[in-house]
């Protein structure tokens, strides 16, 4: 495979015996600061002999390092009038309703068309907290979840939010459509998340002890309807990890429906549906073009009145869509 032509492949000399691997990388870019190699490596943007590793994993001569930094976004996302589901606004901050198919903030091929370039043109400013490709980002959505996100209009407000996320005074709620009925009622999955050490764009559980990228990772379910096939679960996040409802559904056995990473290869024909349900079923899904996974509430306080905000938003259509056919398939079968 070419090999990429930002990417830089190192090997330890003996005199790199013992030295630390971001002190490294430090030394041979100049003009990167440690701080951004770090997060370069936190990131899993380098390899050390083809697997994860820590920033301060010592070197061994012979090591081989490779290095393949992200392109960098645009500095300065600009205005771009896109329709937007604006649930609140005040001077503060903003709630919004993300549609299907839309990236949180500009990243390497999503540069433009993103929720901040939609943001700017809606709400006239944001925040400038964070890096300069995501201003008012307090939290972020897969570009294919839909729901409720947060927004910080000003730095002060975006502080005291990102405060309260910290702290898990932010209580946000999802609606994953899922595979199988699961034997539980409730279920609190406690199961560290990393990322993939043979995929970068994939996350998966990870065993603390053994993977240095592994950060705790918390989601409670609740099996809210028994669809046959499917069953439509809760999912109420207690850390707000990347993927982490997708990668906990699949753990526990239930992968998302239409999820292309973590439930590809999952049928009704698996669950005993004949082939011509299965494959309106599947048609349905198609059309959805993504996971069936809804932010569906979020509560906090509010950054400068300290009022209890509260809100709720339903799934878009077309994961009501497969809900309905689901309840009258299952109707029909008089079970």
């Amino acid at each position: 495979m070419e090999q990429p032509a930002n990417a830089l492949l190192y090997h330890a000399s003996p005199a790199d015996e013992g030295v630390r691997l971001d002190v490294f990388l430090a030394q041979h870019l100049p003009d990167v600061s440690r701080a951004q190699i770090q997060r370069w490596i936190e990131a899993g943007y380098v390899e050390l002999n083809g697997k994860l590793a820590k920033p301060n994993t010592r070197l061994k001569a012979g090591d081989e390092i490779y290095l393949e930094p992200p392109a960098p976004p645009p500095l300065e996302p600009q205005p771009e009038h896109i329709p937007l589901q604006v649930l609140y606004e005040d001077e503060h901050l903003a709630v919004v309703n993300k549609p299907r198919g839309m990236v949180t903030h500009p990243a390497p091929g999503a540069e433009s068309g993103t929720l901040v370039n939609a943001a700017l043109a809606q709400f006239g400013r944001l925040s400038t907290v964070g890096a300069p490709e995501r201003p008012g980002i307090v939290h972020r959505l897969d570009k294919d979840t839909t729901g409720l996100i947060l927004i910080a209009l000003t730095d002060t407000a975006h502080h005291a939010l990102a405060e309260q996320i910290q702290q898990r005074l932010v209580e946000r709620r999802y609606l994953a459509l899922v595979w199988g009925v699961p034997r539980f009622q409730r279920a609190l999955v406690d199961a560290p998340i990393g990322r993939s050490e043979s995929d970068r764009t994939r996350m998966s559980v990870k065993a603390p002890l053994h993977d240095p990228n592994a950060r705790p990772a918390v989601t409670e379910f609740e099996l809210r309807e028994n669809l046959k096939v499917c069953s439509l679960l809760e999912a109420r996040l207690h850390t707000g990890r990347t993927h982490q409802v997708r990668v906990h559904a699949a753990y526990a056995g239930h992968p998302v429906v239409g999820d292309p990473v973590y439930g590809a290869g999952r049928s009704a024909t698996q669950y005993g549906w004949r082939k011509a349900d299965a494959r309106d079923l599947q048609e349905l899904i198609d059309r959805m073009g993504g996971q069936a996974l809804h932010a569906y509430r979020l509560s906090f306080n509010h950054p400068i009145t300290q009022q209890e905000m509260e809100f709720t938003c339903e799934p878009p259509d077309d994961m009501m869509t497969i809900i309905r056919w689901l309840r009258a398939k299952k109707e029909e079968s008089g079970e």
